[in-house]
């Protein structure tokens, strides 16, 4: 299995215990988006175990807290694409943290009830908006040394 969240590349690998692993996102949709796995390759939310469940609702507060630390952004949007239908590509179920900041968008309002609208993610399509909002070396190097602090 080549699975980019079974085996992440150290670079982006922030956290990881024995239920979870904290990922910084390849393809950002904003500066600081990062991603919740559960360590075992699992695609659909029922079949997560409990403490799966726990330990991924657990990940979301140790990421919005050291992102409000080590960032401090004005918001956050939390979203899960559970299936092909949903948008998931990567057969790996994964919740997404992105980052808000006053000014991100010209039309933040409908945050991810816009998931719904017929149009491109041009985060995705436009290879100049991920390179954007990827963060510096020295701001992987701050949200590594927070996340080591829990081990």
């Amino acid at each position: 299995m080549n699975c980019p969240f079974c085996f992440p590349s150290l670079d982006v690998l922030l956290y990881e215990n024995d239920l979870i692993k904290i990922l910084i996102d390849s393809y950002p949709a904003n500066r600081g988006h990062l991603l919740i796995v559960p360590k075992r390759h699992v695609e659909k939310w029922e079949d997560l175990t409990s403490e799966e469940k726990q330990a991924l609702m657990k990940g979301i507060d140790l990421a919005i807290e050291i992102l409000k630390k080590v960032l401090k952004p004005d918001g956050f949007n939390l979203g899960m694409n559970l299936g092909e239908a949903a948008g998931q590509t990567v057969r790996h179920l994964h919740l997404h943290i992105i980052p808000r900041y006053k000014g991100d968008s010209n039309f933040p309002r409908g945050g991810v009830r816009k998931a719904v609208l017929d149009i491109e993610d041009e985060n995705l399509s436009l290879k100049e908006k991920w390179i954007k909002n990827r963060l510096s070396k020295e701001e992987m190097h701050k949200l590594k040394e927070e996340f080591t602090k829990i081990f």
